[in-house]
């Protein structure tokens, strides 16, 4: 089986943590540049270290048999993703909101309706729909139809989101959150309203895994409290 993590930075030392308190112990270099990387104890477990952003399509086209990955990502690169992987276990790490965010001066914008009304001033009065910039295309659309809002246009954000605004790129933001303490910064307010998408770092496996898994396997399945 294979089994993708994130290759880098604190999430990957958090994963590895999580790991560890169940008594799986994974080795890896201290050099985040390697992509060296084990299992102890279960050598039929090819260890993959990738970007978290890549692990769900990983997942989709069976590259990886298993995946840790945010709860965020996994739906919005896999539509319908319950067709073709399952949340086997949540790992109380990486919690975040996907929110939208305005400017703070947009003093009477609160909900959702404002940011509606805003939607249609802008595209009566200056002529182009309102721009939101996300990486969450397919949730934030989503999102946004099932209210009803039709008068916007996403702008695509693979950096700083927030900074889109300050370069007058978009007028509204939709991304993850943990603190808001980056919007805050940037002079942005998040929409006191139910966030689009409550998110952590979870373990999903393919739906295929188990014609894989074999007796040796399922004793790392039984560390982690899993019944396939």
């Amino acid at each position: 089986m294979k089994l993708g993590i994130p290759s880098k930075g604190r999430l990957k030392k958090e994963v590895l943590n999580w790991f560890n308190n169940k008594g799986i112990k994974i080795l890896t270099s201290d050099d985040d540049r390697s992509y060296a990387a084990k299992v102890a104890d279960f050598p039929n477990i090819q260890l993959v270290l990738v970007p978290p952003i890549e692990i769900p399509s990983l997942l989709l086209k069976g590259d990886l048999d298993l995946g840790v990955t945010g709860q965020d990502l996994i739906e919005e690169k896999i539509p319908e993703w319950k067709k073709y992987v399952k949340e086997l276990i949540k790992f109380g790490i990486g919690r975040a909101d996907l929110v939208i965010a305005v400017p703070e001066f947009w003093i009477d914008v609160n909900n959702l309706e404002d940011l509606d009304d805003v939607a249609n001033i802008f595209r009566r009065k200056m002529g182009f729909r309102l721009r939101i910039a996300t990486k969450y295309h397919n949730l934030a659309r989503m999102y946004l139809r099932e209210f009803g809002m039709t008068d916007f246009k996403l702008i695509d954000s693979q950096g700083a989101t927030e900074g889109l605004i300050k370069n007058e790129a978009a007028e509204v933001v939709i991304d993850i959150s943990s603190t808001g303490q980056t919007f805050k910064s940037n002079k942005l307010k998040v929409l006191p309203i139910k966030p689009i998408k409550k998110s952590e770092v979870a373990l999903f496996s393919s739906l295929k895994i188990e014609k894989k898994i074999n007796f040796s396997d399922r004793a790392f399945f039984e560390k982690l409290s899993i019944n396939l």
